[in-house]
Parts: structure tokens; C-alpha cells; sequence
């Protein structure tokens, strides 16, 4: 009698949950869990990383495991090109890269991470809620490519050698690694360098090896990858600000429920204000850091590195004439207000 009741119960549970179940289904509220790849060549330990993988997790938690982004690191997956390629192609996949990739779809996104252009934080994060950054968006969505946000940023880059560089005759035939994207290469050549592509996991080998005389980046990377093992002086260009854009498939993106894409919307911004935050604090504290390492700093001629890097924006056909003239507009504008 007890089993024959244990029978009946168990049936009428599985009726009951099974009529949940479709009910859920109806209303949306039940879905198929979504496995995402996330690509990016940063480092393991770099604090963007970190980032990303803090917001990843809360987006698993909160949707309870449905939306499972995986965050894979140090170009373990497809960076760079391939990595957009991916996103456009409709992979279950999310980019992590900077504009200037980006720039390859929608021209002026490129030109938005041209040289010379923010002073500080809060002027780039100002511009990326411009609405002609929203017309951009726009534009790149078009493109099969959904910008999900691109207020990351891992700092101003500087010039990393073993060499002070003051003014562009410094740099003269000095081989600096760059990634291999135009816009770098055509910056570094105006500054005066030999700019050299070379994969990021291998810049340290490169250097220590003597293939190139050093590369350009931030504070938090040169902390980060150890690279002041093998140079010690940091010259402060502030040539580029680092910042990368968070992409996926507009056609990815529409398989996600309302409330998975609020949810994920909420926790990458929630990821931006902790990344800047962090990013503030550890500038100052790795600086220091690195100075006890052995590593120099010095001021470089600023004046000079602008005037040599203004004719850069003249060199892509494809960016809307007087694309410049119109950044520092709307830069003029955000400087007025705050």
C-alpha cells in the first residue's frame, strides 16, 4: 500500500512538475542555459580580467547558471580580428578588444582610440555616452556586432624600454612592439619609433631576447606581466588611453530573455565603476611599486609627440573627413561641463 502511494505521489509530482515546467516554458521564465565563450588577450592576473571574471560569475549566480560566459584569458582563444570575426559570424562568443578592431567595421570607432585625445578617465567615459557614440553603436550593430559597453579602460600607455625617451629623436629606429593594428603602427611611426607586431604572450621573451627594444603600454600592465624585469624605464607619453569594448552577436544577444539582458547590462556596468575605481588606486599604488622595482619614470615632450601624431588622423581614407575636428568638439564640450 505504502509503495502504491509512493507511486501515485511521485506521478502526480512529476504531472505537477511537468505542468510547471511548461508554464514556465510559456511564460518565458525557463530557458536553455547559453554556454558563451569571452575572449581576451589580458593576462590571468591584469586587473580587467579579474573584472570580467567577478562580473561573469554574478551573471551566472543571479541567473541562476542559464547565462554561463567563460572567460578565457591570455589569447587562449582567438584575439585581435579573429576574435571580432567570431562575434560576427554568430558564434556563441564575446569579444573583448579594443576600438581600433572595432574600427574595422565601423571606421570612426577607430579613430575615437586615436592619440592625444583624453586627459583623464572620466573625459573617455564622458564621450562614450555622447550620442555620437550611440550613432556609432548603432552603425556597428548593423554590422553584427552589439556593443554591450566600452567604458573598460587599463590605462594610459606610456613607452616601456630600457632607454629614456624624451622627444622623437629617441625613438629613432628603436623597435617598439605594438599590436598589429594600422593605427598603432602608423602612431608609433609618426612618434618616431620602428613599430614591430609581435604577439603580446611573446613581448616579454622579445624583449629580453633583444628582437625589440621595448613596447608600449600601461602602469598596471608593466606591473602585472613583469615586464620591469627585463626594461626599467617607463617614459609617460600618454600616447593612447587603453580601454577595450565588450562584444557580442546581435543575434546571440536576442536568444537571452529581458530580464538575462538587464541582468547582464547591470553587472558589466557594475564592472566598469569597480575596473575605474581600481584602476585609479592601483595606478598610484604600482607606480610606486615599480619604482622600488628599479623602474624610472620620465616626462617626455609632449608638445612635440602632439604635433607629430595630428597628421595620423589624416591617414585613413575611411574615417569621416575632419573626424578629428569633430572628437574634439565633443571633447571641448565634456571639458566645459565638468
Amino acid at each position: 500500500m505504502k509503495k502504491l502511494l509512493g507511486t501515485v505521489l511521485t506521478a502526480t509530482a512529476l504531472l505537477v512538475g511537468c505542468g510547471e515546467a511548461d508554464q514556465a516554458s510559456s511564460d518565458g521564465a525557463s530557458v536553455e542555459p547559453i554556454d558563451i565563450n569571452m575572449s581576451l588577450v589580458f593576462t590571468q592576473n591584469e586587473l580587467l580580467t579579474q573584472e570580467l571574471i567577478k562580473v561573469t560569475d554574478t551573471i551566472r549566480e543571479r541567473t541562476d547558471g542559464s547565462v554561463n560566459i567563460k572567460v578565457f584569458p591570455g589569447g587562449q582563444l582567438p584575439v585581435y580580428k579573429d576574435n571580432l570575426e567570431q562575434v560576427v559570424n554568430g558564434a556563441n562568443w564575446i569579444a573583448v578588444e579594443d576600438l581600433t578592431y572595432l574600427g574595422d567595421y565601423v571606421p570612426d570607432f577607430a579613430a575615437l582610440a586615436g592619440p592625444m585625445l583624453y586627459n583623464t578617465y572620466d573625459e573617455y567615459l564622458a564621450m562614450m555616452d555622447t550620442d555620437f557614440v550611440a550613432g556609432l553603436k548603432d552603425q556597428a550593430e548593423e554590422k553584427g556586432i552589439k556593443v554591450l559597453n566600452a567604458d573598460y579602460m587599463f590605462g594610459f600607455r606610456h613607452m616601456i624600454t630600457n632607454k629614456e625617451i624624451v622627444n622623437s629623436e629617441d625613438m629613432k629606429g628603436m623597435r617598439i612592439r605594438v599590436p598589429q593594428s594600422q593605427l598603432f603602427i602608423s602612431t608609433l611611426s609618426s612618434m618616431g619609433a620602428a613599430p614591430a607586431s609581435l604577439p603580446f604572450p611573446e613581448t616579454y621573451a622579445g624583449v629580453q631576447q633583444g628582437v625589440v627594444d621595448g613596447l608600449e603600454g600601461s602602469i598596471l600592465t608593466m606591473y602585472s606581466t613583469k615586464i620591469y624585469e627585463v626594461a626599467k624605464n617607463m617614459s609617460m607619453t600618454k600616447h593612447f588611453l587603453g580601454s577595450v569594448g565588450i562584444y557580442i552577436s546581435p543575434t546571440v544577444w536576442d536568444k537571452f530573455t529581458p530580464e538575462q539582458q538587464q541582468i547582464i547590462n547591470e553587472e558589466i556596468e557594475a564592472g566598469v565603476k569597480s575596473n575605474t575605481s581600481e584602476l585609479v588606486k592601483l595606478d598610484a599604488e604600482y607606480t610606486q611599486k615599480l619604482e622600488e622595482l628599479g623602474v624610472t619614470f620620465n616626462e617626455v615632450n609632449s608638445d612635440e609627440f602632439n604635433k607629430l601624431t595630428a597628421d595620423v588622423y589624416n591617414q585613413f581614407p575611411t574615417w569621416s573627413e575632419g573626424i578629428h575636428a569633430t572628437i574634439m568638439s565633443e571633447l571641448e564640450t565634456i571639458r566645459a561641463a565638468q
